[in-house]
This record gives C-alpha cells, sequence and structure tokens, in this order.
C-alpha cells in the first residue's frame, strides 16, 4: 500500500505521525470493517415495523443513523421503547441480532481495500484487536465470514467491559490484553460514539465515512476521514508513519 503525499496535509493528520514507530492498530467492526449498517437497518426496520413502532410507519435512515447507529443495546432499549419493560425490549433487540445474523449470512462483504490493509499490517508484525459493542455471536460471525479470524488475536466486546462505548473502557482493554501503548496506536471507527471512545482512551481515531455524516465525525474528535481503506489519504499516511519511523531510527 502506499502513494504520494499530498502537500496540504491537515494538522490532525500530520498528528498520526507522531505515533511512530506504529506499534498497533484497533478495529472497530460495524461499518468498520464491514458495511453492515445496510443490513442492520434492514432488520431493525422489519422488526419494528411488525411491532407497529412509529404507528407502522417504516423507520428511515436518517432515524436509524440519528437514533440507533452505534449506540449499545442496553442503552437502545430505553431509547427506543421507554414505556416498555426493560427485559422484553432486549428481548426484541436479541430477536434483532439474530435477523441480522441471518441476513448477514451471504451478504456482510470487506469494506473496499480491507484484506490489503490487513497484510500491510500483518507484513509490520503489528499489534491489533477488534473492538465492538456488538454481542458476541455477532462479532464472531462478522470475523468468520470475513476470513479474519485469525488476524485478530484480541476481541473485545463491550458489553463484557465495566462500560461500553463511547466510555473508553473496551479500547483500554485492548491496549492491555495486547500490550500495547496509546502513544503508538490508532484507531479505525465509524460511529460518533465509538470515535468519542477511541478519544477518551488517549489515541487517534481515523474515521469512516460509511454511514455517518463527516460533521458528526469529525465533531466527536476524528483525527482523519476516509471513505474505504483504498481511500489515497489513508495510504499518504500509512507511508508518512513509515518514513517517519524510519527518521526515528535513524
Amino acid at each position: 500500500m502506499s502513494a504520494a503525499i499530498p502537500a496540504d496535509k491537515s494538522a490532525d493528520s500530520r498528528s498520526l505521525t507522531k505515533l511512530a514507530p506504529l506499534e498497533a492498530v484497533l478495529f472497530d467492526m460495524d461499518g468498520t470493517l464491514c458495511d453492515s449498517d445496510p443490513i442492520h437497518f434492514r432488520a431493525f426496520q422489519e422488526l419494528l415495523q411488525q411491532i407497529g413502532f412509529n404507528d407502522g410507519v417504516p423507520i428511515t435512515e436518517e432515524f436509524y443513523s440519528a437514533t440507533i447507529s452505534g449506540v449499545h443495546n442496553e442503552n437502545l432499549a430505553g431509547r427506543l421503547f421507554p414505556d416498555m419493560d426493560h427485559d422484553k425490549a432486549m428481548k426484541f433487540l436479541d430477536d434483532k441480532e439474530a435477523l441480522f445474523r441471518k441476513l448477514a449470512t451471504g451478504q456482510l462483504k470487506a469494506l473496499d481495500g480491507l484484506h490489503q490493509l490487513c497484510r500491510w499490517i500483518q507484513d509490520r508484525n503489528l499489534k491489533r484487536a477488534a473492538v465492538t459493542n456488538a454481542p458476541r455471536a455477532n462479532a464472531e460471525l462478522m470475523l468468520s465470514l470475513l476470513g479474519l479470524t485469525e488476524f485478530f488475536p484480541v476481541l473485545v466486546i463491550g458489553s463484557e467491559c465495566d462500560r461500553a462505548k463511547p466510555f473508553p473502557d473496551p479500547y483500554l482493554k485492548a491496549l492491555q490484553l495486547i500490550g500495547a501503548a496509546p502513544e503508538h496506536t490508532f484507531i479505525f471507527e465509524d460511529s460518533a460514539s465509538g470515535i468519542r471512545a477511541g478519544v477518551a482512551a488517549g489515541m487517534p481515531v481515523v474515521g469512516l465515512t460509511t454511514g455517518n455524516p463527516e460533521k458528526v465525525l469529525n465533531d466527536a474528535g476524528a483525527s482523519l476521514l476516509i471513505t474505504d481503506f483504498q481511500d489515497p489519504k489513508l495510504l499518504a499516511m500509512l507511508e508518512e508513519l513509515e518514513a517517519a519511523a524510519a527518521r526515528v531510527k535513524g
């Protein structure tokens, strides 16, 4: 992976080169490793319509992005169903996750450039972990469908930490498990809550614009925004990181 470095790199992009020598890369999953939001949206839309949510009017993508995307299910239960018994609300969300897993099989695809980036990471023997608010069953299925089960030696689930994203706990746990320093690690994320979690954990975050507006991701604290893992801005940043590491060694 290589590309010419743009002459007008932003200050935030330059701040990523301060990570050199790079030690580790952490990845969110939904919307980051793969554009799974359309599958989640379809599952939510179908099941919410079945129970007469919003008077039976199907939810829109805008509602999904603003209200649902990136929110941990424990918090989402109260947000979507403030007047519903919590256990009943969680049962609905469990059913939704089961439908997502059914739909994802055969539909889930890696984000463009992901596997090339994974090879780049492996070639440099960088540490890595997947960090997600998704249920473990979802996360393990996604890694299997993407062929990345062996690539990630560590999988951190938000609900298995003291606090899920947007709190920093999942990312701090990942650093501890892989033995990496935040000063030499960055994160890939696609949601505002995930970006806030990464920033709170003391690491710069590269935001993917797969499902949320650029302003939302910038306001959450993203250091760099990319469309996918083939984005020239990402390739330039990685190239500059390598050059910075060479200068450190020299």
